[in-house]
């Protein structure tokens, strides 16, 4: 399937992944909406094959999260809402559901949704090798830093007793003056 083929443009897809409990996922109504079928049709199909879907799967946000999320997604996702908490399926989930939802819109989506997770992975990965560089340089600056304020001290102990060597050159002698001729 070509780019100009696709069912759903790859910036909804990525709007509609959540970190939730520290895990990449994607909520029942959105996954729902881009299969073309109603939340209660999904959920109805998940409950069926619960074996399908263990925790690593498939979470249910407990009422908290659910209302947290609610808060957090607020104008964006008005009226949107029901009552119950929701399904949310982590990439292994949203792949294991074109095997319960057996439709060709599902298995299609499942896809994109598939390369998405999948390229996300990848700029995490080049993310985190970043973020090691970035700590390397810090540790090597913060270093540097130490040094440098080791060098000024030397220089302000340098110029502090230069200084001192200057006044007492210039101080008011006492005692017996050697003529001067």
């Amino acid at each position: 399937m070509s780019n100009s083929q696709l069912l759903i443009p790859e910036e909804i897809i990525m709007d509609k992944i959540y970190l939730i409990r520290d895990l990449k996922v994607m909520l029942d109504y959105d996954l729902s909406e881009m299969y073309g079928v109603e939340t209660r049709v999904l959920k109805q199909a998940v409950r069926r094959n619960k074996k399908r879907f263990p925790a690593d799967f498939m979470i249910e946000l407990t009422i908290v999260e659910h209302n947290e999320l609610k808060k957090q997604l607020g104008a964006r996702r008005r009226g949107r809402h029901s009552k119950y908490p929701p399904f949310a399926f982590t990439e292994q989930g949203v792949s294991m559901l074109s095997s319960v939802l057996n439709s060709e819109t599902a298995i299609q989506v499942n896809i994109q949704i598939i390369r998405i997770f999948a390229r996300l992975r990848e700029m995490l990965a080049t993310h985190k090798d970043i973020v090691e560089r970035l700590y390397i340089i810090e540790f090597k600056l913060t270093e540097h830093d130490d040094k440098i304020v080791l060098i000024f001290e030397y220089l302000k102990q340098f110029k502090d007793a230069k200084q001192n060597k200057t006044d007492f050159k210039k101080r008011k002698r006492i005692g017996y003056k050697p003529s001067e001729k």
